[in-house]
């Protein structure tokens, strides 16, 4: 089981690592083509990892950190404890419901992995987190604090029965609305909460262990809605 106070020093370490790399990784990472629009009617962002259309996605392979497409899916696998990796489409939203299946192939089962919105750099952006171990949390990383700030009960991460444990998929669900943040997990809010920082930015798809081994996280179907 989870140690949440553990969780909360891993992850504060494993983001600032991880978002320095990224960052770097950002600015090698530009193509040639400009990428596909990835919209519909009525729907602002839509991917299936098909291969059918380039949505702007950062891929890398950093060792400690990769993101691949594979198997039709986007997959974050994470080496190193303590550090998150995620990867973003250069894509800028105000409002909006992010959707994502999310899979855990293999790993530890202390981990966090889950969804980034109104990300702004590598220093500025909300994440929705769950763990293969049952766990959940909203945190927000803001330039000049020294540690991520949990939105949940007692700044920790919180336990329930709704997340499907270990190599299984999760249905993930963050609405970002105004100052209303919220995740719904396997289609049953969990939490909502309210922070006015960050009023629009990009999105994401972040994975971390937070034990030795190596996780391995695929992301599919993902979308963002208007409200």
């Amino acid at each position: 089981m989870r140690s949440p106070n553990y969780s909360r020093r891993a992850i504060t370490t494993l983001i600032l690592f991880g978002a320095l790399s990224l960052f770097v990784l950002a600015g090698c990472s530009l193509v040639e083509n400009e990428p596909d629009t990835c919209d519909g009617p009525d729907i602002l962002f839509s991917d299936d990892f098909s291969g059918d259309q380039d949505c702007g996605w950062v891929l890398y392979n950093r060792g400690a950190g990769i993101a691949e497409i594979e198997n039709e899916a986007m997959q974050i696998t994470v080496t190193q404890p303590g550090q998150i990796w995620w990867t973003n489409p250069s894509r800028e939203f105000s409002d909006m419901i992010i959707k994502a299946e999310a899979r855990q192939m293999s790993g530890p089962n202390d981990n966090a992995y889950g969804l980034v919105c109104r990300y702004q750099n590598e220093e500025n952006f909300y994440v929705f987190l769950v763990s293969g171990d049952g766990y959940y949390a909203i945190g927000k990383y803001q330039s000049g604090a020294d540690s991520v700030t949990y939105l949940t009960e007692n700044q920790q991460f919180q336990l329930s029965e709704v997340i499907n444990l270990g190599v299984a998929s999760n249905e993930l669900e963050a609405r970002c609305i105004g100052d209303q943040l919220s995740l719904i997990v396997n289609g049953i809010p969990l939490i909502t909460v309210t922070d006015p920082t960050f009023v629009n930015g990009d999105i994401g798809l972040a994975a971390s262990t937070l034990q030795p081994g190596t996780a391995v996280i695929q992301f599919d179907n993902v979308q963002v809605t208007s409200p």
